[in-house]
């Protein structure tokens, strides 16, 4: 599959609520294996943008398209609600801030990653069961727990879980929203480390929500800074933040705090 043709495509995108705006005039392309960072303060646009991209909420207007497996680019709205499931089950990862959010909390951490599997074909115990033990090894949690449920677990071990459950798969495009958010600082190295490893590892495409600035450098490549549902500005991560040329950008950039 070409790398020299988007992952997604979005043109003119626009979502409201009734009179008010949540995003407008949002177009880019995503390319494979590139990591998109979205920023911006609270109520920014930020998260509705990520769940129009993600098909969770319907655009008002403009179109969101996506490059499937076989070649052919499809407008996500004619997608049946059927296929949009199968895409999210197969093809797609969701990282939410809240892993309860993502998790089935009242079946086992290997269940969790063995129903991603199931969704994909897989039906043979032995085979769930030992890649879904290899995977909680490779999101360091020991694989003697693979019978613990999720609430037995940390916020840390359940964020992990939840990157576990959403990988397994070899999905081609993730979503993320502000995945460290609800964690402690020294938590949130530890995963952003694990993400920052497995992205790289497995070449995925990933659109990440998130207010910190910190996280956005170290994850992604591209950065887009929304303000009042617009983006006002973008570009190379490492551009935007050493050399921000909107003032909005300045500000955010200027309120980081010096380590």
């Amino acid at each position: 599959m070409s790398a020299e043709t988007p992952l997604l495509t979005v043109r003119s995108l626009e979502k409201r609520y009734g009179a008010r705006i949540g995003c407008t005039g949002i177009s880019f392309d995503l390319w494979p294996g590139e990591v998109l960072a979205i920023v911006g303060e609270s109520g920014s646009g930020k998260t509705t943008l990520l769940h129009c991209l993600s098909a969770r909420l319907e655009p008002s207007a403009g179109s969101v398209s996506y490059r499937m497996r076989d070649g052919e680019t499809r407008d996500l709205a004619s997608l049946s609600e059927a296929e949009r499931r199968f895409l999210m089950r197969t093809d797609w990862g969701f990282v939410h801030q809240n892993p309860a959010d993502g998790l089935r909390m009242r079946v086992s951490a290997g269940a969790n990653v063995g129903e991603r599997l199931m969704a994909v074909g897989e039906r043979h115990y032995g085979r769930l069961r030992e890649t879904a033990g290899d995977w909680l090894g490779r999101v360091e949690i020991d694989a003697e727990r693979i019978d613990d449920r999720p609430s037995e677990f940390s916020g840390g071990m359940r964020q992990r879980l939840q990157i576990a459950r959403n990988l397994v798969t070899h999905p081609r495009l993730v979503f993320m929203d502000e995945p460290t958010g609800g964690l402690d600082v020294s938590v949130q190295a530890r995963v952003l480390d694990l993400l920052r490893g497995l992205v790289a590892d497995l070449g995925l495409s990933v659109v990440i929500v998130t207010h910190d600035l910190a996280v956005a450098r170290l994850l992604s490549q591209r950065m887009i800074v929304m303000r009042g549902g617009e983006i006002v500005e973008e570009g190379l991560s490492d551009r935007v933040l050493d050399d921000p040329h909107h003032p909005y950008t300045q500000l955010l950039v200027a309120s980081i705090p010096e380590s």
